[in-house]
């Protein structure tokens, strides 16, 4: 594969990802064209980062060059571009999510043709140590998995795990939740560290997604991302063993425990000279992930995101979907399933959305 170009729609702290992926992988990624509304940031983003800014969608559209546009806008905006993109043949790849509510979601469905190129930019999945965990989980070795209890991710982050984790696409779920407030010292920010001690409230939710015969618990806090105090954590249970965060049990034979360590391998540390980089994640002797930036310099978050794009391409050139609209549209759909559980104090069931027959 040649080096991927393609175009990208906003200039916010989420394109500032995908800006430093194409900077520390040259050879592999391009960014051929870039679309703001701020004449102002057009200027600024072309001066820090090199790349051609157009302040006109039809400008950007026009220019080409590019495989696909990676549509970087919050869910009130994202979804009028997909549709306009879509319309205009530009295969698209958008973050999450790609609309705000269960009506635009349906808007969003029933305007695109079912032929466009559309994939969400979901990169939980690929998370170095989600990945693993993933790829253990479908091994077989755990057994059929039944329950998967997920602390990392707000929202559709969360359900797009406890999906893939538990093989779940639409079925029906029952969905209870909860959500509380509690008191925390405000940590570090996307602006950077806290500058002073200071009491703050927050949130966290609760909730289960019951499909039947597997259950799906989603806990989260919204500090998670960032907080020194407030720890990530994920269960996977399946008959024959589970995985907890790191840990891994399974049964080889009946009375026969294996009990290992999902362990990451970096370059650079204790006087190794290769790089600073992870090399993967290992278990039981044997590879569950490899990073597939290496060398690079990049974040756990910029890997995953480094793998959207390619599989972007990949598909672009006639390859598989890896998180098509229909999976965006439904992890939307039942987290905002959840709050309003939470909101309500009532079990809330889905129900089939158009999507459901992709």
């Amino acid at each position: 594969m040649g080096i991927i170009r393609f175009g990208l729609v906003g200039g916010g702290w989420r394109a500032e990802f995908y800006l430093r992926i194409a900077k520390a992988l040259p050879e592999r990624f391009a960014i051929a064209a870039m679309y703001v509304r701020n004449k102002d940031k057009a200027e600024e983003l072309k001066r820090i980062w090199g790349v051609e800014v157009y302040t006109s969608l039809d400008l950007f559209v026009a220019a080409g060059g590019y495989s696909f546009a990676v549509i970087c806008l919050n869910r009130e905006v994202s979804k009028d571009s997909i549709i306009r993109l879509a319309a205009e043949g530009v295969p698209v790849l958008a973050e999450t999510p790609p609309a705000p509510d269960l009506e635009q979601l349906i808007q969003l469905w029933n305007a695109v043709d079912r032929s466009a190129v559309i994939q969400i930019a979901e990169q939980y999945m690929f998370q170095p140590m989600h990945a693993a965990r993933i790829r253990l989980a479908c091994s077989g070795r755990l057994g059929r998995i039944s329950q998967v209890q997920v602390s990392v991710a707000h929202g559709y982050h969360g359900i797009s795990l406890i999906r893939k984790l538990l093989d779940v696409r639409f079925e029906k779920a029952a969905i209870r939740a909860r959500s509380f407030g509690s008191a925390i010292m405000k940590g570090p920010q996307r602006s950077g560290p806290p500058l002073a001690e200071e009491l703050i409230q927050t949130g966290q939710t609760l909730a289960t997604l019951d499909f039947g015969d597997k259950l799906g618990v989603y806990d989260f806090t919204r500090d998670q991302y960032f907080s020194w105090i407030r720890a990530s954590r994920l269960l996977v249970r399946g008959e024959r063993g589970e995985i907890m965060n790191d840990e891994v049990a399974w049964l080889q034979s009946y009375d026969t425990p294996v009990y290992t360590k999902l362990r990451r391998i970096d370059a650079g540390h204790g006087g190794n000279l290769e790089g600073l980089y992870l090399r993967g994640i290992m278990g039981e002797g044997e590879w569950l992930y490899r990073n597939p930036c290496i060398p690079a310099r990049l974040t756990d978050e910029e890997i995953a995101i480094a793998e959207c794009l390619d599989r972007m391409q990949q598909h672009v050139e006639g390859g598989p979907s890896f998180y098509s609209l229909a999976e965006g549209c439904q992890d939307q759909y039942l987290a905002l399933l959840m709050e309003q559980a939470a909101a309500s104090g009532e079990t809330v069931l889905s129900v089939a959305q158009p999507w459901a027959a992709e």
